[in-house]
């Protein structure tokens, strides 16, 4: 079973940026490709972005395009996501996993954008 520890969420103010940091307890090479997911309060997770293997690769859902950037150091066994500009509708509890069939969540990070 692979673990998952997510950090670097915490409370912040409109506009304001943050970075995300998941740690993966195995090479996350042989995860191959990853995403960072969200679950804000009564809503489904959803992906919000995807790097490939090598991270030349990446995708984000519209909502968050140029507002955040995904990354992965392969020798750190460590995915980031870089949080600029962030809005009200972006509190949420943030994940990383596989972008393909994700499995063994982590507790996840808690994101939350207020005044």
């Amino acid at each position: 079973q692979v673990q998952l520890v997510e950090s670097g969420g915490g409370l912040v103010q409109p506009g304001g940026s943050l970075r995300l940091s998941c740690t993966a307890s195995t090479n996350i090479v042989r995860l191959n490709d990853m995403g960072w997911y969200r679950q804000a309060p009564g809503k489904q997770r959803e992906l919000v972005a995807g790097i490939s293997l090598g991270g030349g690769a990446k995708w984000y859902t519209d909502s968050v395009k140029g507002r955040f950037t995904i990354s992965r150091d392969n020798a750190k066994n460590t995915v980031y996501l870089q949080m600029n500009n962030l809005k009200p509708e972006d509190t949420a509890y943030y994940y990383c996993n596989k972008y393909t069939n994700p499995r063994d969540w982590g507790q996840g990070t808690q994101v939350t954008v207020s005044s």
